[in-house]
């Protein structure tokens, strides 16, 4: 059976289904996703759009052999008919959205009215999205003394990896990607050695990677002025800011390298702080061990709450994704 032949059996086949429900039965609209991970964050989007109506069931692209990833999303069902109504496609929009169409599957993505992508980078982007970055702390730690601002840091940390972001773009727009991969990004992108009182020498360590690099791709490429601001600008347009650059770097980097370590040293401090709380207020050695083994039995681990954490949903970026569910739906 060919794919063109598959891809109209399945949409037809869900299309049909609801066709025959009865007139009070809810709609169902399948939304394919690409991973494991993707259900929960997916499920969190469209629950909202849910009604008396309507509801959606979201799940990976086959159950048959189990294939992930968003080229086996777009290529099993965009090769041929389009999605279709009932049945939509959910995935990351990495590099596709900012290049705007310069590759083919940038232009499935974006073309689609039945592709949504998330205009981050990832959702590992939305998990370590820096406002809620606090309260994740609070969960793992239970303790709600902000001893760090992510905010600020952050907002740093994009505005020194800003002027090399726009040239990755660029290269990955015009084809010359593979002299300066995304690959090759991440290794600069990476703060190195952190610490939590003195977080400075960890952005300057950052800034002075960029200026190297910056300084070796214009001797690569020096005719690229034009071509760069001109990039510059446009994904500005795009949303891309210089002070939020680190939601549209790729998300395993963020969440696994700079994240994540962050977060691990700002929680053991925290943890320390309370643990010496209880040390020190403890009336006898009987309530002191109580006390800490209760506390100890409620922290939580840091990348199993990152991945639960849902702060992102006050975030611009957030809110394009739900208009565009808002638009496919009609509201």
């Amino acid at each position: 059976m060919t794919k063109r032949l598959r891809d109209n059996i399945n949409n037809r086949y869900f299309e049909a289904a609801n066709a025959l429900t009865s007139k009070k039965a809810r709609r169902r609209i399948v939304a394919y996703v690409e991973s494991y991970d993707d259900i929960y964050f997916w499920r969190t989007v469209l629950s909202e759009f849910e009604n008396d109506k309507r509801y959606f069931e979201v799940m990976l692209p086959s159950r048959i052999n189990l294939t992930r990833g968003k080229k086996s999303v777009l290529m099993n069902f965009l090769e041929g008919e389009p999605l279709g109504k009932d049945m939509i496609a959910c995935v990351d929009a990495d590099y596709d959205y900012l290049i705007q169409g310069h590759s083919a599957q940038s232009r499935r993505v974006l073309d689609s009215p039945y592709v949504f992508h998330t205009y981050v980078y990832a959702i590992e982007n939305y998990q370590c999205y820096a406002p809620s970055l606090h309260n994740v702390c609070v969960s793992v730690t239970l303790n709600d003394h902000r001893i760090f601002d992510f905010r600020d840091y952050f907002q740093q940390f994009s505005e020194a990896i800003f002027p090399l972001f726009v040239w990755s773009i660029m290269l990955y727009r015009n084809g010359n990607y593979p002299r300066f991969s995304i690959s090759d990004f991440n290794r600069i992108a990476d703060p190195g050695g952190f610490n939590v009182q003195h977080p400075e020498p960890s952005i300057a360590n950052v800034k002075r990677k960029v200026r190297t690099k910056i300084n070796d791709l214009q001797r690569q490429f020096p005719d690229a002025k034009e071509e760069y601001l001109r990039t510059k600008d446009d994904i500005k347009a795009l949303g891309v800011t210089a002070q939020t650059t680190y939601l549209y770097i790729q998300g395993h980097h963020l969440f696994d390298t700079v994240v994540s370590p962050i977060l691990s040293k700002v929680c053991n401090l925290l943890r320390q702080e309370r643990q010496n709380e209880i040390y020190y207020a403890s009336a006898h050695k009987t309530q002191k061990r109580n006390e800490m083994s209760c506390y100890e039995n409620s922290l939580q681990d840091i990348k199993a709450m990152l991945k639960k954490n849902t702060g992102y949903m006050m975030s611009e970026q957030f809110r394009q994704v739900q208009a565009d569910i808002r638009n496919y739906l009609g509201q």
